[in-house]
């Protein structure tokens, strides 16, 4: 398998925006993770099923064709401008707690990350702890959580700090920070600030 950084951190630390940059800096492949489980989670929503169905989420998420590039489909349906509003938003922690759910998202993710043919950089919520604990350079992103919610947008500090707790109180791949994962606050500083210091770690030797 090709390089993998993989980057963690909580709803709006800036995981998306530092990841798609750092892959531009570097030439390397970028996955979106989240926007699998929210693909999953906009399907389950339009088929009218109740996110906390266990068994009905995981056959759609067994059955679904995901992309996330250029733009983020579910069976061919575009599903780019459904996956950041408030319905997704409330249901995807409860989707993406599905063990059946995580387990067929990351043998996806890692069957795509060995088909690259440079290195990549996968972001999510337990990237470094479970889809890839060999990963080349583990990042853990923060910024505080007025800064989160502001950078949302969508969503209020209360959402944001509701999904903070079902992301790190969830039995199955709770979000955390890895033992060997470089920590990062993004609160006040910029994205090219931060690709600079990956970039940097990347280069320096352990």
């Amino acid at each position: 398998m090709s390089d993998v950084i993989a980057i963690d951190g909580p709803a709006g630390s800036g995981k998306s925006t530092v990841a798609r940059a750092l892959a531009a800096a570097l030439d390397w492949s970028f996955l979106d993770t989240g926007a699998m489980y929210r693909a999953v989670t906009a399907e389950v929503l339009r088929r009218h099923i109740d996110p906390a169905d266990e068994s009905a989420v995981a056959r759609v998420a067994q059955d679904a064709h995901i992309t996330t590039e250029p733009r983020v489909t579910i069976d061919g349906v575009d599903v780019e401008d459904v996956i950041r509003n408030e319905p997704v938003n409330v249901a995807v922690s409860t989707v993406a707690a599905n063990p059946v759910v995580r387990r067929a998202m990351v043998t996806r993710q890692r069957r795509w990350a060995a088909d690259q043919p440079r290195g990549t950089v996968v972001e999510g919520r337990d990237i470094a702890t479970v889809v890839f604990p060999d990963a080349t350079l583990k990042v853990f992103l923060t910024a505080s959580l007025d800064e989160r919610a502001r950078r949302r947008g969508d969503e209020g500090v209360d959402s944001v700090a509701r999904r903070d707790d079902a992301d790190t109180g969830r039995i199955v791949s709770p979000l955390r920070r890895a033992e060997d994962a470089i920590a990062i606050d993004t609160t006040h500083r910029s994205v090219q600030q931060v690709v600079e210091e990956i970039v940097t770690c990347l280069k320096t030797p352990n």
